[in-house]
């Protein structure tokens, strides 16, 4: 069954969320938020999260545990490229916040999308 599938539950958390965060990057004035409100970046999130959500009514679990993989790795490179000043830095403007969250989040996306079968 599919909700026994952990990489299954955790896209179906994950997803709505960056939905959410996308969008609450347009609403949050950048002064008064912890993470970057740059445009595309919050594109970024919404497009990501609507991809996962369509994974998720799929219901094609190689296709959702890529996902997890894939987007744990981007997370992780994310962090990367902050420290490293690599693309697309100067696009999403990214803060240590958003640093500690792709490092925690890629890596357990990594993890999830490995070993939660």
């Amino acid at each position: 069954m599919l909700l026994e599938n952990l990489n299954f539950l955790t896209l179906a958390i994950f997803a709505p969320i960056l939905v959410l965060v996308g969008i609450l990057g347009f609403i949050i004035p950048v002064n008064k938020s912890l993470t970057s409100g740059a445009t595309p970046y919050n594109i970024f999130h919404i497009l990501f999260g609507v991809i996962g959500a369509i994974l998720i009514l799929n219901g094609n679990e190689g296709w959702i545990r890529a996902f997890n993989i894939g987007f744990g790795l981007i997370d992780l490179y994310q962090a990367v490229a902050s420290y490293a000043n690599l693309f697309p830095r100067l696009y999403f403007k990214w803060t240590r916040v958003d640093d500690i969250l792709h490092i925690v989040v890629g890596a357990l996306l990594v993890l999830i999308g490995v070993f939660g079968q």
